[in-house]
C-alpha cells in the first residue's frame, strides 16, 4: 500500500514540473499583445518628441536667416544712402532738368560710390524702388555707372532686396527756417539738395518677420540742404526721432 502511495505521489509531482515546463517555454498571446502594444506607443512617444526638436530647430534657423538678411539689407541701405554724393544727373535728357536726388514715396533714386565686389570704381546712380507684387510689394536695387554722357546701361537686373512687402514708403526730412528738422515729407521736391534724412517705414505681410525703425542720416545731407537755403544752420549728422 505504501508503495503505490509513492507512485502516486511521484506521478503527481512529476505532472506539476511537466506543467511548469511547458508555462516556462514562452509567453501566453495576451502577454505578447501587451508587450508589442508598449513598444510602439514608446516608439510614438519618441518619435513624436524628436520630429518637434526637428521643427522647433528649423523654426529657429529659418528665424536667424530671417534677421540676418535684414541686417545685411539695412548695413546695405545705410551704406549706400549715407554716402549719397550731390552730384547733379539728369533723370529726363529731353527735359534737361536734373537733381541731387529724386525722391518719392515708393523711389529714392541717387548718386554714390558702389563696394569694390560689385562696381570697377567711380560713382554710380543707384535706384532703390517699392515695386507691387502679386503678393505684395518688393524692394528693388539697381545700380548703373556714370559717364561724362550719363548711366551707362544696368549691367546686372535689379536685385530683390526684400520681397513679401504689405505696405511701405519712403520719407525726407529737412531743416526748417530756423535749422531744424522739419516734418516728414513723402517726396522730396528739392532738385539741387541732399535730405538730411531719409527713412523707411515697411510692414511685412509675415507677421513673424519685423522691420526695426530704420532712419539714415546722409552724411552731406545737411550741407546740402544748408546750401540750398541760406541762413540756416547745419543739424547734426545722426538719427532723428
Amino acid at each position: 500500500m505504501n508503495r503505490r502511495a509513492t507512485l502516486v505521489s511521484r506521478h503527481r509531482r512529476g505532472s506539476v514540473l511537466c506543467r511548469s515546463g511547458k508555462a516556462a517555454l514562452g509567453f501566453t498571446l495576451i502577454e505578447v499583445l501587451v508587450a508589442v502594444g508598449l513598444l510602439a506607443f514608446g516608439m510614438t512617444l519618441a518619435i513624436a518628441a524628436l520630429r518637434g526638436a526637428t521643427q522647433a530647430s528649423s523654426h529657429a534657423e529659418a528665424a536667424a536667416r530671417r534677421a540676418e538678411r535684414l541686417r545685411a539689407v539695412q548695413g546695405l541701405l545705410r551704406t549706400q544712402l549715407s554716402g549719397a554724393l550731390p552730384i547733379s544727373f539728369s533723370s529726363d535728357p529731353d527735359s534737361g532738368e536734373n537733381h541731387v536726388l529724386i525722391g518719392k514715396d515708393d523711389e529714392v533714386v541717387f548718386v554714390a560710390g558702389m563696394p569694390g565686389y560689385l562696381a570697377r570704381g567711380g560713382a554710380y546712380l543707384q535706384t532703390l524702388k517699392l515695386q507691387p507684387t502679386a503678393s505684395g510689394r518688393q524692394l528693388l536695387f539697381e545700380f548703373q555707372q556714370l559717364s561724362p554722357d550719363g548711366p551707362l546701361p544696368a549691367e546686372r537686373a535689379p536685385h530683390v532686396l526684400l520681397d513679401g512687402i504689405a505696405e511701405a514708403k519712403f520719407e525726407y526730412r529737412t531743416l526748417d527756417s530756423q535749422g531744424q528738422p522739419g516734418p516728414w515729407q513723402g517726396q522730396w521736391t528739392q532738385n539741387g539738395a541732399l535730405p538730411p534724412l531719409l527713412r523707411l517705414r515697411l510692414r511685412f505681410a509675415d507677421p513673424a518677420m519685423a522691420w526695426p525703425d530704420f532712419t539714415v542720416a546722409l552724411r552731406l545731407g545737411a550741407a546740402s540742404a544748408a546750401a540750398s537755403a541760406p541762413g540756416t544752420a547745419a543739424i547734426v549728422q545722426g538719427e532723428s526721432p
